[in-house]
């Protein structure tokens, strides 16, 4: 692909990642101030939905947007579904077993997108980019596992551990589809529609569950109101938009191999805010991950692609190369 396209996808890949790190901390402190988990999964999506619909707006006040071929709305629809799957069933997870459990089952989702781009055919990886995935691969787990504390308690059960890899499936294919499965509706209107649709999921499953309450807290307590508003747009519309677009970009298996950054920057920042420890261990495992985007950065000019640049403006869609 042209150098500097793999270049700007590696940096909005990178970006989202350490963007979508900042989760943990929000979450957490949405927690403390008495906010449960679908609660604040349903504000970050309603948030970031409309934080994007806002954008949209404004970029076509003065001019009609493109009607979507019927098949690109039913990909988008099914990449909503899967989206609100990816939720629930993480959600699920860390109800059942320790997150470091349900993170390492969440996170193997780069090397299930490796797999069904060769069997599909529509990437083929160069060794280089296979070192980098096992590079990446090995330094979340390590990352991850060396923050694990037996001794916190959280029964480690089949069940929840299947939940993750049920979210890492969901994953996997949102991913697969969303690189060309609707290329012409913008990154910003797609990912608008899929944390639309995540949002209104959420809140029915709430609705259901009897966690009125629990919805409506935000609007009686201002602290939650601004977390909710930051996990919305700096954890939600922001780095989603950056990770499709990066998607289209560079396709699925490099960024998904560069959103392994969101763990280390995660556990970097539990450090810094929330006064969590930093083995050893964990600083090794840093190091792969960075050494698989090293891998990567230099093998990207070597790397054949069948998209010239015009093709990866119309697939972006953004501001960022000019606009649709």
């Amino acid at each position: 692909m042209p150098r500097n396209n793999a270049q700007l996808g590696y940096v909005l890949a990178i970006a989202g990642a350490s963007m979508f790190a900042w989760l943990g901390p929000l979450s957490r402190w949405a927690g403390d101030a008495g906010m449960e988990q679908l609660a604040f999964v349903a504000w970050r999506a309603g948030v970031g939905a409309l934080v994007l619909v806002i954008i949209v707006a404004l970029r076509h006040r003065t001019r009609a947007m493109r009607r979507p071929a019927t098949r690109e709305l039913w990909v988008l629809a099914a990449a909503t579904l899967v989206a609100l799957v990816l939720n629930l069933a993480i959600f699920a997870a860390f109800a059942r077993v320790p997150i470091a459990v349900a993170l390492l089952g969440l996170y193997t989702y780069p090397a299930m997108v490796t797999a069904v781009a060769v069997v599909t055919g529509s990437e083929t990886p160069s060794p280089a980019t296979l070192v980098a995935l096992v590079l990446a691969l090995v330094g979340m787990a390590v990352v991850v596992a060396g923050g694990f504390d037996p001794s916190a308690g959280g029964a480690i059960d089949l069940a929840g551990v299947a939940l993750a890899l049920v979210a890492a499936a969901a994953q996997t294919v949102f991913v697969t589809i969303s690189r060309r499965g609707y290329p012409g509706i913008p990154a910003d209107q797609a990912i608008a529609v899929i944390l639309g649709g995540t949002f209104i999921g959420c809140v029915a499953i709430g609705v259901l569950a009897a966690q009125t309450g629990q919805l409506s807290l935000p609007f009686g307590r201002p602290e939650l109101l601004a977390i909710v508003v930051v996990s919305g747009t700096l954890g939600a519309a922001v780095p989603s938009f950056l990770f499709l677009s990066a998607i289209r970009l560079i396709g699925g298996m490099r960024t998904g191999i560069l959103m392994l950054f969101e763990p280390v920057v995660a556990v970097t920042l539990a450090a810094i805010l929330l006064h969590e420890a930093i083995r050893p261990i964990q600083v090794l495992g840093a190091v792969g991950v960075l050494g698989a985007a090293i891998v990567l950065r230099r093998s990207a000019s070597g790397e054949p692609d069948d998209r010239t640049i015009s093709d990866d403006e119309e697939l972006l869609g953004v501001g960022l190369t000019g606009g649709p």
